[in-house]
């Protein structure tokens, strides 16, 4: 992962973004700094599963839209780009064709991989929260998933537990150990 530890502006961040070397690269900006964003497969694949089941559940329910890893919002006046999101079909009825949509999501997933920095992920999920975004912090290699709730104290829930879609995703239930793939 390459941080770019200097204060830069979202102007400067957007400029760096479309630079030809870093167009086939993707970038966070969290608290006025560039952070590539880089995974591994197994967080990957966790998150996969994930994006699968959220994407059956808002493709029945006609919800709305679910973007994946490289799917990219304006949240706070920063840049993210979380492995799963979904935006409601009220608040975005078409979809959005730019590199980060305007709409935060309302619910933002965030699977941990080593080279996440966790000062980077209290930032997101600060922002998140007051962008009024529900986020599920997945850790993959502890197995846990923390559950931030604007307006509520986070929940953190083990393979034991069931993950829910609160109001988000009504009625939409998955058990924690169906998140992560057998080893």
């Amino acid at each position: 992962m390459v941080t770019h530890t200097r204060q830069y502006t979202v102007d400067e961040f957007d400029a760096f973004i479309e630079r030809p070397e870093n167009a086939d690269r993707l970038f966070e900006y969290i608290g006025g700094e560039i952070v590539e964003v880089v995974s591994n497969n197994y967080a990957s694949e966790v998150a996969a599963r994930i994006l699968i089941k959220i994407g059956v559940y808002v493709e029945s329910h006609n919800a709305g839209r679910v973007t994946g890893a490289d799917g990219g919002y304006k949240v706070s006046g920063e840049r993210y780009i979380p492995e799963v999101a979904f935006v409601s079909r009220q608040k975005q009825p078409i979809p959005s064709h730019e590199t980060y949509n305007t709409n935060p999501p309302d619910l933002a997933v965030e699977a941990l991989s080593p080279s996440n920095d966790p000062g980077d992920i209290r930032i997101k999920v600060s922002n998140y929260l007051a962008a009024g975004t529900v986020v599920w912090v997945v850790n993959s290699e502890e197995k846990y998933v923390e559950v931030h709730t604007p307006g509520q104290p986070a929940k953190r829930l083990s393979e034991k537990d069931t993950l829910d879609g609160g109001t988000v995703l009504p009625d939409f239930i998955l058990a924690v150990k169906d998140i992560f793939p057998a080893e």
